[in-house]
């Protein structure tokens, strides 16, 4: 989501980037992954009754509060983990939003289980309406609170979760009219289907959330200064794949249902469709970009030196748009082919060289050298994406027949 930084120095800059980077990173096809594809029942009451749904709420609901709670309890270790010393200018004000914004967790995790549920019912346009507001009302509360309130980095984080609660509640607001969220019993739930997944899961949202921690904590080990160059390259870096996720969770679940009537044909078709779009919103997100943040970097800050640095970072955080975008959509096509074991260890297997890739390259080119190894570490995790599918094996096993 948006967090309005204009007029915020490279130390309070630095530290909200610090802040952000510890969030662990659910995606969309990570949260929604178990509810795209599910039985539908009705009620008396002509509600659709879906018992994966109301199992990814409950989950949600619960690993949202965890999250907080370990963010909140531990955040002071975790900054120093970071390269943010308890004696650093960076140190209050990272510590003071990282709590607020954890507070947001829940509903954070909450709208996308529910965006899962949506989706399953080939609803798009609510949660993509719900978002949209959202996003608004924080573009709008941001300045307020931050300038006319001067809450500086507390008011960015109070935005946040102001918006995030507001999309939640947009959302299960609309989805108490199209179904019954009261299971009629706790056997009625499908936990089992959730642990069984769960723990490949979270094995590669940890593998994927590590290497981006890892990277911002290197830079904050630079300086503020890198550490603010760092941040807004990073944001816009990730702010994209926002649109590929979109299209990938949309593959998805054509795939998810494709590959449960076993009508592969169709399968293929929609992986290749996908695919080929995926390739065009890079190349087109490649281009703006490109321009965008040469023109419009000032948006974020005044400081000259971290606008030199976000000069050098543009490059990279361009030229990886195509590769970004397939990497999403080749996520989206194997979460599709249930194919949640592949995806897991791959990632794992990408995160350990990209980590020794990152830790190599930052020693000896600092702030080029993360980026060059993120460059690294999106092109392994496209090519482990590609090498299932190109291979044909596992779920993908009948395009060699």
């Amino acid at each position: 989501m948006s967090e309005c930084s204009s007029g915020t120095g490279a130390v309070e800059l630095a530290a909200v980037g610090v802040a952000i980077a510890l969030s662990i990173r659910f995606r969309q096809e990570d949260v929604q992954v178990a509810v795209v594809s599910f039985e539908i029942s009705k009620t008396e009451q002509g509600k659709k009754q879906i018992a994966s749904a109301s199992s990814a709420l409950i989950i949600g609901a619960v690993l949202g509060i965890l999250q907080a709670a370990f963010l909140i309890l531990a955040a002071k270790p975790l900054l120093s983990f970071m390269g943010v010393k308890p004696d650093s200018e960076m140190s209050c004000p990272a510590q003071q939003y990282l709590k607020l914004r954890s507070l947001g967790a829940p509903a954070v995790l909450l709208s996308l289980a529910m965006q899962g549920v949506f989706r399953g019912l080939k609803d798009t346009k609510t949660p993509l309406y719900a978002t949209v507001v959202g996003d608004l009302a924080n573009i709008v509360l941001d300045p307020i609170f931050m300038f006319v309130f001067k809450l500086g980095v507390r008011g960015a984080a109070i935005a946040h979760v102001i918006s995030q609660y507001l999309i939640s509640l947009i959302l299960i607001w609309r989805l108490k009219q199209e179904v019954n969220l009261i299971p009629p019993s706790l056997k009625y739930l499908q936990f089992e289907r959730f642990i069984k997944n769960g723990f490949l899961l979270l094995t590669r949202v940890i593998a994927v959330t590590f290497c981006v921690t890892l990277a911002a904590s290197m830079a904050a080990r630079l300086g503020s200064t890198q550490m603010a160059a760092f941040q807004v390259c990073l944001q816009v870096w990730l702010a994209t794949s926002l649109l590929a996720d979109g299209l990938a969770v949309a593959g998805q679940a054509i795939l998810a249902s494709a590959f449960a009537r076993k009508d592969y044909s169709w399968a293929t078709a929609t992986a290749s469709r996908v695919l080929q779009l995926g390739i065009a919103l890079g190349l087109v997100l490649s281009v703006v970009l490109g321009f965008g943040l040469h023109f419009g970097a000032r948006i974020f800050t005044k400081d000259a030196d971290v606008l030199h640095l976000i000069g050098v970072g543009i490059p990279f955080v361009a030229a990886t748009q195509p590769i970004n975008t397939l990497a999403f959509v080749f996520d989206g096509v194997n979460f599709g082919a249930s194919d949640f074991a592949y995806s897991a260890y791959s990632m794992v297997t990408v995160a350990i060289i990209s980590i020794i890739t990152l830790l190599a390259l930052c020693s000896s080119g600092g702030f080029v050298g993360i980026w060059t190894a993120l460059t690294i570490y999106m092109s392994l995790r496209a090519f482990a994406g590609f090498w299932r599918i190109g291979t044909g094996t596992g779920p993908w096993r009948f395009l060699r027949r």
